[in-house]
């Protein structure tokens, strides 16, 4: 089974959906079967629109929402699109964020990303899924940060 995460921009356009969806396209043909989803800001919102949609032509995937606290209301995920990381009730709860975006990539084979600035949560994950050499696909823009030039795929 191979996994899919995402990171990007809470603030990130509606215009990427398009590239976005083609991008979780061509994941599901190379294989890509599972995919994990925070719920925090516009770019996670949009990756699970995309996959609510993708499903239905691809029925063979399947798609978790995770969530770095208990919820206390339905937010409009039913039951079955969640996920709480084992391990994450012990945490801090001001700690529960990272906790349960270095689970999702730790768990991934590959990262969807849209990060357009070097600093703040997207682009620190990403680097952290660049450490841990997880395959990365870069979405439209291109960032510069204090080592390299990221290009997209």
């Amino acid at each position: 089974m191979k996994c899919c995460t995402f990171f990007g921009h809470h603030d990130c356009p509606d215009s990427i959906k398009g590239e976005l969806q083609d991008a979780i396209k061509r994941k599901i043909e190379e294989g890509v079967n599972l995919f994990y989803i925070g719920n925090h800001g516009r770019f996670d919102a949009m990756a699970l629109s995309c996959l609510r949609e993708l499903i239905k032509e691809y029925p063979e995937i399947s798609y978790a929402v995770v969530l770095a606290y208990l919820p206390t209301e339905r937010n409009g995920y039913t039951d079955r699109e969640t996920v709480f990381p084992e391990g994450i009730e012990s945490i801090p709860r001001r700690f529960a964020i990272d906790y349960r975006n270095r689970w999702m990539i730790d768990r991934a084979d590959v990262v969807i990303a849209h990060v357009t600035h070097a600093w703040g949560g997207a682009a620190k994950y990403v680097r952290y899924a660049e450490r841990k050499v997880k395959r990365i696909v870069y979405l439209k823009e291109k960032i510069v940060n204090s080592q390299r030039t990221i290009t997209t795929e």
